[in-house]
């Protein structure tokens, strides 16, 4: 099967191939290509009419103006960077920026422009640039846009958007992992959703080393649009999300031309296409299919991953309607293959792992039906049915003396749910909007965990479980204006778990003040609550008692102040203080193990008892100073101070895993425009970051040299710290713009400063010693992009 795909991609690549050698000369009359967007109402959704489209850095000026569905095309340009100004009478102005045009792609936008609460007579407004300011109305702090084309030019960024998440402020991730610490709070904590659906995690090689993260993401830049990334106080839509929520989209595929793409890179080769479905219809579809390269990579990844597979697929449809609305057909999906082979000369036994043979098989899926449409006096309707599924299948061994293998855990899970969601959005005028919805999301769940506590000891039924049950949840959130200087979002989040009856009613309030047309000052806070992974819930004693059924939602108030300063074009500042008080956290009874600091790996054993008495705090400063690309050139500081502790029933307050206490970042970036009409790009971006060291317990040296294995001291959790970790991205890459054709050559590296990331302790059987294992993971990406 391999060599039969890979015999199709090389046909794929020799005709790119020729098609470069024919086209990808230097033209003369280099392709002309077009700027097309709608510009609609932020409120209501509605399309705005006779709004001004303009870009503004060209001599002489281009501009059009919205027709009655609020289209518009500026026709006739060459490749390049533009910035889009947006304007109509009754609206604030806005400014879209760093518009990237190629000679093979179209760029297309939507822009939202907010009604004005006083006469236009009565105030200037000056159009504003703010790239980081998320797409959802409702937000008020701790809320960032995610540009997905940021995330392919921003070092370190991978293409994966989680992995760009890292370099803002407040948050901290890894290399050989993507998992993402919000403001001290464990990668599980945050919540993936995609169309207004939760999903699982999205990521290849989720939940067995990290929950919450995994090795990259399963969603293309190719397809992904323009994202929310929130950090804390998020609005009241939002619910079983305990640290943040990272809410995406697939974008609509180009509705008026067939556009193609081809990357052929070291960890994966890429085909995307997007395009209209008929002539004369204004539907489109989009997809991208990925299959994984990694082995090209195998001197340069962590011990044992070789033989690691994945692929993954993403799609949308989008099917406009002339009086039913619009229906859109969306999915994504991945599968995964990892392992290790035993060694099978014992004199090589120098770890655990050397002679423990793993089979893991992973798959994720989810695939849903969107409905939105417009009813009468600025009203809309939004109705999602969807559905997801994610497995694992996994099973480890150990070799015995005898060089038998002996089973050591296994693992099958198959968790599904059916999701219902609606929700209607009232604007009653430019001061009052509100939206309420309800959302009924079924589980079903079918969860075989089996453990061996020692090695060569019979495995042990930790939970063995089938069943359904749901999770109800509805809210209603409105966004006031009072003034131009003035906004408050006004809201209730409320869910119901039928399985044990547990409940939870969630305040959510932001307050801004507009200082001046450059300042802002904003409060935030929300009562947040998130359930735990399901197989907790049905952990079994060896009496076979289902020991956790009760478990309450995990509970967090959060506070935010925030700080808002855009000066210049391009320039812009943000200082967020916050507070996060954790209650209701899981905790194992007179030890100080607490869900708070749960990663993954052997957590997926955990099979205690447990009680909702534990607590976190978390509180910290997040600073944020950027540059958008002007002239060239851009930049990205963030730093975050913050720390983060923990109690248990101990009554003592700790350290938790992820407690860096602090993380600086500084990403930058330079292009260059080449070429006879400077059609051409290269470009140069590096980040640095410098954050706080992995926490660790102390080991206890005596017992682990009598058990031949790791035993940490645990009265004193994570106490200890390795020195702070500097690490090193670089991306280099040169656009090529011919006619009809454009090519992008990049090389992208994670961690070229060589950073050893620590992945626990291990026992060395030769020199009965416990050594900390640290690796320095080095990730580098070759590709070639050909779009046409």
């Amino acid at each position: 099967m391999y060599r039969t795909f890979a015999a199709k991609i090389m046909k794929v690549k020799y005709i790119i191939i020729c098609i470069s050698v024919v086209f990808g000369v230097e033209m003369q009359a280099q392709t002309l290509r077009q700027i097309r967007g709608t510009v609609i109402d932020e409120a209501s959704g509605e399309p705005i009419e006779f709004a001004a489209a303009v870009l503004t850095d060209v001599n002489p000026v281009v501009g059009t103006q919205t027709d009655s569905a609020g289209r518009f095309v500026l026709n006739n340009l060459p490749a390049g960077r533009y910035n889009l100004k947006i304007s109509c009478l009754g609206y604030d102005p806005a400014i879209v920026a760093e518009i990237l045009l190629t000679s093979a792609k179209d760029a297309v936008v939507e822009v939202r422009l907010k009604e004005s609460v006083v006469s236009m007579q009565e105030v200037v407004v000056t159009p504003k640039v703010n790239k980081s300011a998320p797409l959802n109305a409702m937000t008020i702090a701790s809320g960032r846009l995610l540009s997905v084309e940021e995330a392919s030019r921003f070092a370190g960024g991978m293409d994966d958007p989680a992995r760009l998440a890292a370099a803002f402020a407040g948050v901290s991730s890894d290399v050989g992992n993507n998992g993402i610490v919000v403001r001290g709070n464990a990668p599980k904590s945050l919540q993936w959703r995609m169309e207004d659906v939760e999903i699982p995690n999205p990521n290849h090689f989720a939940e067995v080393t990290t929950f919450g993260g995994g090795g990259l993401t399963s969603l293309s830049s190719n397809v992904l649009g323009n994202s929310d990334f929130f950090t804390g106080a998020f609005s009241a839509e939002y619910g079983n999300a305990l640290s943040g929520v990272f809410d995406m989209q697939i974008r609509n595929g180009n509705n008026s031309r067939h556009e193609h793409t081809v990357q052929i890179g070291l960890i994966g080769i890429d085909l995307a296409s997007e395009g209209p479905l008929a002539r004369g219809y204004n539907g489109s579809y989009i997809f991208n299919y990925r299959y994984s390269t990694l082995s090209l990579l195998t001197p340069l990844l962590p011990e044992d991953a070789e033989g690691t597979e994945y692929q993954d697929l993403s799609f949308k449809f989008n099917l406009p309607t002339k009086r039913a609305g619009t229906f859109t057909v969306w999915g994504t999906g991945l599968k995964d293959a990892s392992g290790a082979k035993a060694e099978t000369d014992s004199l090589l036994w120098n770890y655990e792992q050397d002679k423990s043979s793993q089979d893991v098989r992973q798959y994720m899926g989810a695939a849903g039906i969107g409905h939105k449409i417009s009813l009468k006096n600025n009203i809309y309707l939004k109705n999602t049915l969807a559905a997801t599924v994610n497995g694992l299948n996994m099973h480890t061994e150990r070799m015995d003396s005898a060089i038998q293998l002996i089973p050591q855990n296994v693992v099958k899970s198959c968790n599904s749910t059916f999701v219902f969601a609606t929700s209607l959005n009232t604007k009653f005028n430019a001061r009052h909007t509100n939206r309420t919805g309800v959302r009924f999301t079924g589980l079903h769940y079918n969860i075989l965990t089996l453990n061996s506590v020692k090695a060569g000891e019979p495995l042990q039924t930790l939970n063995d479980n089938k069943g359904f049950s749901s999770l109800i949840a509805a809210y209603s959130s409105s966004s006031l204006r009072f003034s131009d200087k003035w906004t408050a979002n006004i809201g209730v989040h409320a869910q119901y778990f039928i399985l044990n009856g547990a409940y939870s009613v969630e305040p959510r309030i932001g307050l801004k003040r507009q200082l001046q047309q450059s300042h802002s000052l904003a409060f935030a806070y929300g009562l947040h609550s998130r359930l735990e992974m399901l197989n907790y819930y049905f952990v079994k004693s060896e009496t076979g008692e289902i020991l956790n059924q009760k478990l309450d939602f995990t509970r967090a108030h959060h506070f935010v102040l925030s700080y808002d300063y855009a000066f210049g074009s391009v320039y812009h500042f943000k200082a967020e203080p916050y507070v996060q008080y954790l209650y209701n956290v899981p905790v194992v009874a007179g030890t100080t193990f607490s869900f708070l600091n749960l990663k993954g790996g052997e957590d997926i054993f955990v099979a205690n008892k447990l009680i909702n008495s534990g607590k976190g705090l978390n509180y910290g400063l997040d600073l944020t100073f950027e540059k958008f690309i002007s002239h060239g050139y851009y930049f990205l500081t963030t730093a975050s101070v913050f720390n983060s502790q923990y109690q248990t029933t101990v009554n003592q307050w700790y350290n938790t895993r992820f407690n860096r206490n602090f993380v600086c970042n500084l990403l930058f970036g330079k292009e260059w425009q080449t070429g006879k009409k400077r059609q051409n790009i290269f470009s140069v971006n590096g980040r640095i970051t410098f954050q706080g060291g992995d926490r660790y317990s102390p080991v206890d040296e005596a017992l682990s040299a009598k058990i031949q294995d790791i035993a940490y001291n645990e009265t004193q959790p994570y106490s200890r710290r390795f020195s702070p970790a500097l690490l090193g991205h670089l991306t280099i890459s040169y656009r090529h713009n011919s006619a009809h054709l454009s090519h992008e050559f990049a090389v992208k590296a994670l961690n070229i400063t060589g950073y050893k990331e620590y992945y626990g302790h291990r026992y060395n059987y030769r020199t009965g010693q416990v050594e900390a294992e640290r690796e320095a993971v080095v990730m580098p990406n070759v590709s070639w992009r050909v779009e046409f």
